[in-house]
């Protein structure tokens, strides 16, 4: 079988699975061969026995609405590649608006010092540590082991110093310029019915209690002994929730920012004037 063979191959067998079949083969046997994904339609070489029997493991793990993501065991975030696997949520182009947000702030303050709850993959502790304009020394925590694995991986592979801590929210944290924080949000009613791939990631990292918010009570408890004056919380927030996130923090200025889609998706706490 031709690698263009393969694709079409592919494709058809993932049809039943996502409306993106061709997009999906193409980075499937992009990660199989070393070609882009552009390259593959030209290609003349023939696939191994190998390698196609690699790639059926991958169309099974697909068709049993394993994420994209995790068949492929790496993603981009932010320019940037990340290992991700079932330990963490993968990271989403949403969560950029979040991560570009803070680099503005970080870079317009000059701050010097970062934490980074919930870290998950490390996605954002890293952007930023790679990312700043300036020197900003990064920090990052989370409640679990396998996720914390994870995220130095990824710090590892991406060449970024971060110090990390096995720790629920802030615990033993001291105090920074700035906080980020994309904490669990879904709400139990929304639990109970998930996309089927949604169910492959950690639940511990999504549900977010009745109403979705219980880590931000929280965050807005907590976090004023940790943020420096002059310094910023920027959270994720999911769809609806960012007024009520807002008002968590009634003595701070409160910035909501859109993501692309044009969703209330950030909520940015500036304790400039606290």
């Amino acid at each position: 079988m031709t690698v263009r063979e393969a694709l079409a191959y592919a494709a058809e067998r993932l049809s039943s699975v996502t409306d993106e079949a061709g997009t999906e083969a193409r980075l499937l046997l992009a990660e199989l061969t070393g070609l882009s994904p552009s390259a593959l339609r030209l290609s003349g070489d023939t696939l191994d026995e190998a390698a196609f029997v690699k790639l059926e493991g991958f169309i099974k793990r697909r068709l049993l609405r394993e994420p994209l993501q995790y068949v492929l065991g790496e993603w981009y975030f932010m320019g940037l590649p990340f290992c991700v696997s079932p330990a963490a949520l993968i990271p989403r182009q949403d969560t950029e608006t979040l991560c570009e947000e803070a680099l503005r702030l970080a870079a317009e303050r000059a701050y010097a010092s970062a934490l980074d709850i919930c870290t998950g993959t490390g996605c954002i502790a890293i952007s930023l540590k790679k990312l700043a304009a300036g020197s900003i020394s990064v920090e990052a925590s989370d409640i679990s082991p396998d996720a914390l694995a994870l995220a130095r991986r990824n710090a590892e592979k991406n060449g970024a110093e971060i110090v990390f801590r096995l720790a629920d929210l802030f615990e033993g944290a001291g105090s920074y310029d700035l906080i980020t924080a994309n904490p669990p949000y879904i709400c139990d009613a929304d639990m109970a019915c998930l996309q089927e791939e949604v169910r492959f990631e950690p639940a511990l990292a999504l549900a977010g209690g009745h109403d979705g918010l219980d880590i931000y009570r929280r965050i807005a408890k907590e976090a004023p002994a940790h943020v420096k004056k002059g310094g910023a919380l920027i959270t994720e927030v999911g769809m609806g929730q960012a007024e009520a996130v807002a008002a968590m923090f009634p003595d701070n200025r409160v910035r909501i920012i859109k993501d692309p889609g044009g969703v209330d998706r950030v909520v940015a706490i500036d304790f400039r004037y606290a």
